[in-house]
């Protein structure tokens, strides 16, 4: 038996030689230990959320990866490039490429009795998948766009709507300014919000004939396709696959392609999402400190307080290596309960906003109404190793007081 790891528990356990301070001193680490494990699961959890929602809505809006013309690099403006049958195929055959959808982009004007707005009509066919924009819906339904006939229906965001006072049902005037000034009235059929700025103040959803047809496209021209890949981990390898089939070659108008991925057509989007993992580390630093430290000046405080404990049982013959283990096992109990009573509260509070969604946010700012969280158990896990390993590691060096007390002087301390 293991005789330092049962006195350990029994002291632990046993509160009726323990002196004024000494209880309130473990209080203060237990509650150290398991409001820093709390606080970083629950910052983990809810940056993860964040970090996929706000990814999820970029994505849902232009794909994992885009085939454009080289030109739009240069001026961002729309450039066709041929996207026939033969290159969507070679395109669907990429390994790793779930789904490829054609689009064209036309800009234009939404002009109203009492007000106008700059759009970019983008038009949409049979083949796109609107479960995204389904998702978002809230108000009216998504029509089945065509790509052969236009329907004359729009579906646009709640921030136009509200701008320009539309509502569903109601008919709209566009107007498009490439060679000469032509009109198109739509019909509104529906109110989708992202509430992602950079898209709900400009884009509108239309029919693929409607907007190729604007723009006097070929039959085969299209401003690009979009491509969703199969796994988001293996991004860079489908966009290195994909380039190796389109890029620096040239369509039989003389247009070059390019297949840059989502996080390099939104650098700022994504650069922001990066640095939430630089506040991740600053948080579990400090929260890993909190509770190294508390730890440390309890087990201080429990050392100190059983000088004379300690004493006899030198004179009984104890060892200092077996005393600095008794104490460490002390302090194991205290992160143990911690780290638990830690685990308890983060989790519980992160289901609670998963489910109810207590708290809420500025959706103008933050991109999301709700504060948004996502369990990873790996890293709950990596969470509780990282606090257990770290809290032990650095009681050993104040378990080292242990081997300076000395039996005569200890027996006789008050």
């Amino acid at each position: 038996m293991n005789v330092a790891w049962y006195m350990a528990r029994r002291l632990y356990s046993h509160g009726g030689d323990v002196k004024r301070v000494s209880r309130p001193a473990i209080r203060i680490a237990t509650v150290g230990v398991s409001l820093g494990v709390a606080v970083m699961v629950i910052s983990v959890c809810i940056v993860l959320g964040f970090k996929r929602e706000v990814q999820q809505k970029v994505m849902g809006m232009g794909g994992h990866v885009q085939v454009l013309n080289y030109d739009h690099q240069v001026d961002l403006e729309p450039h066709p490039i041929v996207l026939d049958d033969d290159v969507m195929a070679q395109l669907r055959e990429t390994q790793g490429v779930a789904h490829v959808q054609r689009f064209c982009n036309q800009p234009g004007m939404l002009k109203t009795e009492e007000s106008f707005q700059g759009v970019i009509l983008k038009g949409i066919g049979e083949e796109y998948d609107l479960a995204f924009l389904r998702q978002h819906l809230v108000e009216g339904e998504v029509p089945v766009f065509s790509d052969t006939v236009s329907s004359q229906r729009i579906l646009l965001s709640q921030t136009l709507s509200r701008q320009l006072r539309l509502k569903v049902g109601d008919k709209v005037y566009a107007y498009f300014f490439d060679n000469g000034v032509r009109t198109r009235r739509f019909t509104v059929s529906g109110i989708y919000s992202t509430h992602m700025g950079e898209f709900d103040k400009t884009l509108i959803f239309t029919d693929l004939h409607t907007t190729r047809r604007l723009a006097g496209y070929a039959d085969d021209q299209y401003s690009g396709a979009e491509i969703t890949v199969m796994d988001l981990e293996k991004l860079d390898q489908v966009a290195f696959g994909v380039a190796s089939r389109v890029n620096r070659l040239t369509d039989h108008y003389g247009q070059n392609y390019t297949s840059p991925t989502i996080r390099e057509l939104y650098p700022g989007i994504f650069g922001w999402l990066t640095l939430l993992d630089t506040n991740i580390w600053v948080i579990l630093c400090l929260m890993i400190s909190v509770a190294a430290f508390t730890m440390i000046s309890g087990l201080l405080i429990i050392i100190l307080e059983r000088t004379q404990f300690i004493g006899v049982m030198k004179a009984l013959g104890a060892s200092n290596a077996r005393l600095r283990h008794l104490f460490l096992y002390f302090a194991s109990l205290i992160i143990l309960k911690g780290v638990l009573a830690g685990n308890l509260i983060g989790l519980a509070l992160v289901f609670l906003q998963q489910y109810a969604g207590v708290l809420r946010l500025d959706a103008d700012t933050y991109y999301v109404d709700v504060v948004p969280v996502e369990i990873n158990w790996l890293f709950v896990i990596l969470i509780n190793v990282g606090t257990l390993l770290v809290s032990f590691l650095v009681l050993l060096v104040p378990s080292c007081l242990v081997s300076r007390i000395h039996p005569a002087r200890s027996i006789r301390f008050e």
